[in-house]
């Protein structure tokens, strides 16, 4: 298969030619469709890294999955990209369909939505980044130890290349539990890392349509959590994020980068975004766990009560970020009230 040797020619930056590449393994009749996985590809014109990472899915050691591609409009070579290893791989390899053109947290619930109930397991998938060969696998090593009809999240640490493939270091790690008090003070990992269980997916699809949304991954992360699901953090890196100027969101792992989300939450920004998050769990309020709806409240009141109150409210619930400059930040924005 010169899908392997596609993926070895990447050190020497080799990009792979889907006319000249094999296909990707056909899909394996004997393997249980609970090892099935939904890759959920959305792209905006990503021509240029596309091949890239379709390449390395197609050399995943896993070897069960299906890729729904959802393209917002790509005015590149995306679709051209797409459609070729289409019709090597086959439609029921990669299916592919239009986005709805409404920003990229709408495409991966919508992509998710055509997906959902087709597949045990349903993994985001950035059009950028490249994926390590055991990336699926980790993650279902996780998943099928979890009880069928409980929502559950596998995340990760990635490695954060440049736009040529060199090695920038590694996000930040998070050695804390995750939590739903963590939820609400932060997005625990990337999208690109997230793969969860058709009980997860389901409870996903129930977000009610047109809520306004920070964005897909940290919705995961809060709805799972909330709702008494099951989320694990995964140590080991799976995939190369790569940072290039196009990027919608940058990897959080220099210093510039954390004091620019300092000065965003000085600003604002954290508190904004704290408002959308609340609103949309109050739209999903009877399927949180009875307590955590109750730090749900408490978190909401918390930001408009006068100091002590709101420092006591917080210290109650134990709501915490994932590392000690977060967590000092967070401290400031209680009590500059930019909670």
């Amino acid at each position: 298969m010169n899908t392997l040797l596609a993926t070895m020619e990447r050190a020497s930056k080799l990009v792979p030619n889907p006319l000249r590449s094999a296909a990707a393994a056909p899909l394996n009749s004997l393997e249980e469709n609970a090892g099935s996985v939904a890759v959920l590809l959305c792209t905006f014109n990503g021509g240029r890294f596309l091949r890239e990472q379709l390449e390395s899915i197609a050399a995943q050691s896993h070897s069960n999955w299906v890729i729904y591609a959802s393209d917002d409009g790509s005015m590149d070579e995306t679709i051209e990209i797409l459609r070729q290893y289409q019709q090597i791989w086959g439609e029921d390899r990669l299916m592919l369909s239009q986005g709805p053109q409404s920003g990229f947290t709408n495409n991966f619930l919508t992509v998710l939505g055509r997906a959902c109930g087709q597949h045990a397991y349903y993994a985001f998938c950035d059009q950028d980044d490249y994926w390590h060969p055991t990336k699926l696998q980790r993650a279902l090593s996780w998943l099928e130890q979890q009880p069928a009809r409980q929502p559950s999240l596998y995340c990760g640490r990635t490695q954060v290349i440049d736009s040529t493939g060199k090695t920038l270091g590694l996000s930040p790690l998070f050695g804390k539990r995750p939590s739903f008090e963590n939820a609400l003070m932060q997005s625990l990992a990337g999208g690109n890392t997230m793969m969860i269980n058709q009980a997860a997916c389901s409870l996903l699809r129930e977000t009610p349509a047109d809520t306004p949304l920070v964005c897909h991954d940290w919705w995961a992360y809060l709805l799972v959590t909330g709702c008494g699901g099951n989320v694990y953090y995964d140590p080991t890196p799976t995939l190369d994020y790569r940072q290039h100027n196009q990027n919608v969101i940058g990897a959080n792992t220099s210093i510039k980068s954390r004091l620019n989300r300092l000065n965003r939450m000085l600003k604002g920004s954290f508190s904004e975004w704290n408002t959308i998050n609340i609103a949309a769990l109050n739209t999903v309020s009877s399927q949180l766990t009875p307590g955590n709806l109750v730090n749900l409240k408490r978190f909401e009141r918390a930001r408009n009560a006068p100091l002590a109150t709101r420092v006591k409210l917080m210290l109650r619930s134990r709501f915490y970020r994932q590392t000690l400059w977060g967590n000092l930040g967070l401290a400031l924005a209680v009590l500059i009230k930019r909670i």
